[in-house]
């Protein structure tokens, strides 16, 4: 018994390391969670990242197919679980959270090993969901949401930062053959997908692009604002702080002109700490506390997501 909670803490620790080295504005937020969330937030990001290295740190696609279909495996109980594999699917039968999610999270970044060119719209959220929103559902158990009013808000709020990571990367992810800003877009702004990834692109067609982009991510994260009133009022307040630095991403993008081009955005520990300050002012609205009616759920916001796994119990409108 002692050595199995030895090894749990160990594995804690160690998850709780690769969220502050990897996902530095969450890891901000993160302080604000009780500390129990804190660690079961820290091994479910620490499982997505794992994912994600196993897809990207791969020497060949063949290895990282292999190495991403073995962890399928793992998740589904037909072969024998790593240790940060067992503790993640735990959580999952402890904090009730879907494994169906972790399943459609495995699938989004599956898609990223070949060349990468989102068509239109629908290809882009259902990829962001699967990346994302699924991460969403995931923090409700990890958070104790119970609500199922609370599932689409939280796709939400997933697919609203995915979209904010989208812009802010996009020069780097040309640069590793990814087009994520659609090609139907990128055709009517007046540059193509090739010439992202060749490296010479109008500049200000990626921007008005990358600015609609990130006008699309104000919707979503507005519907994920609505969700913040299911979660309980400690944790409440560090997920109203992480969507308000996430949020802060694409401001300053938007302060540079949308262009990517003009180097990573980066939100440094003085906006933080601006983000944050927002952030109490908006937990303290009638709305986050639920001192309002809720507005109901948009049902185009999902539409375009039909038949993944999760999206079928969120409650919308149509």
């Amino acid at each position: 018994m002692s050595q199995d909670i030895a090894i749990a803490a160990d594995l804690v620790a160690d998850s709780r390391q690769v969220l502050a080295k990897h996902a530095r504005s969450f890891k901000w937020a993160s302080v604000f969670l009780p500390s129990n969330a804190q660690d079961d937030a820290a091994v479910v990001y620490a499982f997505c990242r794992l994912v994600d290295d196993l897809a990207d740190e791969a020497p060949s696609t063949s290895v990282a197919r292999t190495d991403l279909g073995r962890a399928r495996a793992e998740l589904m109980g037909t072969v024998a679980r790593r240790p940060l594999i067992e503790a993640f699917v735990s959580l999952c039968e402890t904090r009730n959270m879907p494994l169906g999610a972790a399943v459609s999270l495995l699938d989004g970044v599956e898609s990223d090993l070949e060349d990468v060119c989102m068509e239109d719209d629908r290809e882009l959220l259902r990829y962001c969901y699967q990346v994302a929103g699924t991460v969403g559902l995931m923090m409700c158990g990890v958070l104790g949401v119970t609500d199922p009013a609370a599932i689409a808000p939280a796709i939400d709020l997933g697919i609203a930062m995915q979209l904010t990571n989208i812009s802010r990367d996009v020069r780097e992810d040309a640069e590793r053959g990814r087009t994520y800003l659609p090609a139907d877009r990128l055709r009517a702004a007046g540059t193509t997908p090739k010439a992202l990834t060749d490296g010479n692109p109008d500049r200000v067609a990626v921007a008005t692009v990358t600015h609609d982009l990130l006008d699309m991510a104000d919707i979503y994260y507005r519907s994920g604002r609505d969700g913040l009133r299911f979660i309980p009022w400690r944790a409440r307040f560090a997920i109203t702080v992480a969507s308000a630095v996430y949020r802060a991403i694409g401001t300053q993008l938007r302060r540079a002109g949308s262009d990517p081009w003009k180097g990573r955005t980066i939100v440094g520990s003085a906006g933080k700490a601006w983000a944050t300050l927002g952030a109490l002012f908006s937990f303290a609205s009638p709305n986050v506390q639920g001192w309002t009616a809720l507005r109901p759920h948009r049902g185009s916001l999902h539409r375009r997501l039909d038949g993944l796994p999760g999206t079928a119990t969120a409650e919308v409108a149509s």
